[in-house]
């Protein structure tokens, strides 16, 4: 939802330079510059200010805490690395010229965020992450977790460092920004649902806290969906990266048909929660229930008459055939397959050549044995 109040954007990307570096932060940046501004702020007009690989502390700390004493919504997004002070054990964003030795002077302390962002306004402050945690660091994130306190809005992913000295890539605010980029407005919830299902694959730790938590009694009061800021999203994504697949499905389930009754079968508000379920298919390990998913929500969209070259029309059936892709049983995918060919044909989408793709492979799969094994 665009707001009328200027509001400000602050972007932070950093990580040390050198072999000590675990993520390339300042990737995503020009990716983010390229959004519009009303993406980034959630504002009309606003102030967008951009850190790539500072290397004070202090100078960060000036510019986060000019930022935080702005009056209207705060975005802040940060790219970077987490390390663990040995001496004092603290959470520090590792800037530019950090070292293991030097962190409490070369990093920004965790803490001072939580400082700066705690007198604000609760629900005018949104923080969008992508950090990759050094060893020691990872064991502290995944026991205490990352917060930034009540009233703050933090989405995103922490992830463990990559193995032999490989640098990572931030994909998860790659996938935020691509969404951007499109056009989309969806709220902080439902981008970081949409993000999370594109690039989760590993351990990540994935962070879904709205601004305000409350238990939402459902329909029989049994069912114990946890809305955030008015939205159960964050509550069922955490039960489905809790591993709690089956109870996230059965949430979502209630919430289309809540949205079915209210708004119609058709309506937008009801294929939202459709394409929630075909995300936490994937989320499950179920390629092909997340394929049929993400067909009935393109077929839901063009039976709306929305267009098949529409961002949320080709996303749906892009999603879909990357699923189908993904299915491995001969069976499964050869069932599934003339519906998406189909489909893609009425969608070719951004891709060339993708409609042949679909077509190719349902061909080679009506070319093997009926009883052929898994793992084609």
């Amino acid at each position: 939802m665009i707001t009328t109040a200027p509001g400000t954007a602050l972007l932070l990307a950093a990580a040390p330079a050198g072999k000590g570096r675990l993520i390339d932060a300042t990737r995503v940046l020009p990716t983010l510059a390229a959004c519009p501004s009303a993406s980034l702020t959630g504002t009309a007009a606003g102030t967008i200010v951009e850190l790539a690989d500072p290397v004070d502390q202090q100078t960060v700390l000036t510019r986060i805490r000019a930022a935080a004493a702005a009056p209207g919504p705060l975005t802040l997004i940060l790219a970077g690395q987490l390390q663990l002070d040995t001496k004092q054990y603290g959470i520090h964003l590792a800037l530019a010229r950090a070292t293991p030795s030097t962190l409490r002077y070369t990093g920004l302390p965790w803490a001072w965020l939580v400082s700066e962002l705690k007198p604000r306004r609760a629900g005018s402050t949104t923080v969008l992450v992508d950090l990759v945690a050094a060893p020691d660091t990872w064991q502290s994130v995944r026991a205490g977790g990352l917060v930034l306190g009540d009233g703050i809005s933090l989405y995103g992913r922490v992830a463990p460092s990559l193995p032999r000295h490989r640098v990572a890539a931030p994909a998860y605010l790659q996938a935020v920004a691509g969404m951007w980029r499109s056009g989309l407005t969806p709220s902080p919830a439902e981008l970081h649902a949409q993000a999370a299902a594109q690039v989760g694959s590993g351990e990540e730790l994935f962070l879904a806290r709205g601004a305000v938590e409350d238990v939402v009694p459902t329909a029989g009061g049994s069912s114990g969906a946890v809305e955030v800021g008015g939205d159960p999203l964050p509550g069922i994504l955490a039960a489905a990266w809790a591993g709690e697949h089956e109870r996230a499905a059965a949430l979502a389930v209630e919430w289309e048909g809540r949205a079915a009754r209210t708004y119609g079968a058709g309506s937008v508000q009801a294929i939202h929660w459709l394409e929630v379920r075909a995300d936490l298919a994937h989320l499950a390990g179920d390629a092909a229930r997340s394929c049929e998913l993400w067909m009935a929500a393109g077929e839901a969209r063009l039976t709306r008459h929305q267009p098949p070259d529409a961002p949320e029309v080709e996303a749906a059936v892009d999603r879909a055939h990357h699923q189908w892709q993904s299915v491995r049983a001969p069976e499964r995918a050869r069932a599934l397959g003339p519906r998406l060919v189909s489909l893609r044909c009425r969608v070719p989408g951004q891709r060339p050549g993708a409609t042949d793709a679909a077509r190719r492979r349902l061909e080679l799969l009506h070319g093997l044995p009926q009883a052929a094994a898994g793992g084609w």
